[in-house]
């Protein structure tokens, strides 16, 4: 059966996005880690950050699920509820596995509520109990990170220079040390301004990433906390700037672009579950 999708992006974090919608015109598509790791794979699949499908959902507009490149099933992704947004246009209620998300497109990009953020160490998750804001753990140099959960599980090291730091060797080491018992997105954050940082993130499943739009509000959000900015912070990530907006007790408010890059077709018998 030939299946139709679309390829997008927010910020260079790209998806293959698949309206599996009766409205659609699709048929249901049926997925698994399997598939979706074929899929994403970028010499023998289409190839992306994570495969989205679109399917009906009894508690709001649209289903999102959401897998990363390695076919693991994850609760959120901003970046692709912002391209998710767009391509819905208007205003949306987008479900997924992190709980039920608002986008708002315009012509000046697309806002998502991204719901509350969770700092108890139980909902990170963490192993055991300690402070969520300032950890006492360390791997080599980078110390003292702080944790929260965005609809995903992310910690934060605050550093004087983010690009200094060799993310793509230590990474995927904090990202599946046993602290984190369903592993965890490891970003590196620097204060650029009063308003204003810069972010590296190892994504859990996917590795070094353009943009990380659930990264960007645990930074954004974390750097808040810790009184280091005030708000609305802009993240400045390797493809581009995010804004993101946060008061305590209050949910994230995350604005930035997304685009289209091309549409086609695939075999689903060509890639078996």
């Amino acid at each position: 059966m030939s299946v139709a999708f679309r390829k997008m992006h927010g910020l260079g974090n790209d998806f293959i996005v698949i309206d599996a919608r009766p409205e659609s015109g699709n048929a249901p598509v049926a997925m698994s880690a399997v598939r979706a790791a074929a899929l994403a794979e970028r010499h023998t699949g289409i190839g992306c950050d994570q495969l989205i499908v679109l399917e009906p959902s009894p508690a709001a507009d649209v289903r999102m699920r959401i897998f990363n490149a390695d076919g693991s099933e994850v609760e959120a992704c901003g970046n692709a509820a912002r391209a998710v947004g767009l391509l819905l246009g208007g205003a949306q209620r987008i479900e997924t596995l992190g709980g039920v998300i608002a986008s708002t497109a315009s012509d000046v990009g697309v806002a998502v509520d991204m719901g509350p953020a969770r700092f108890g160490w139980n909902d990170i998750p963490l192993a055991y109990a300690m402070d969520t804001l300032a950890m006492p753990v360390g791997w080599e140099d980078l110390e003292t990170p702080a944790a929260v959960n965005v609809g995903n599980p992310h910690v934060v090291f605050f550093v004087p220079d983010a690009d200094a730091v060799d993310l793509a060797r230590l990474g995927p080491v904090i990202e599946t040390d046993p602290l984190f018992p369903e592993k965890v997105n490891v970003g590196v954050a620097t204060v650029l301004g009063p308003s204003h940082i810069k972010l590296h993130v190892w994504e859990r499943g996917v590795g070094l990433t353009r943009a990380c739009g659930t990264g960007a509000c645990a930074a954004a959000v974390l750097a808040l906390r810790r009184r280091l900015v005030t708000g609305p912070v802009r993240v400045d990530l390797p493809g581009g700037p995010l804004e993101i907006a946060w008061t305590e007790g209050g949910t994230i408010l995350m604005t930035g672009p997304a685009a289209f890059s091309f549409a086609g077709t695939f075999d689903e018998d060509a890639y078996p579950l």
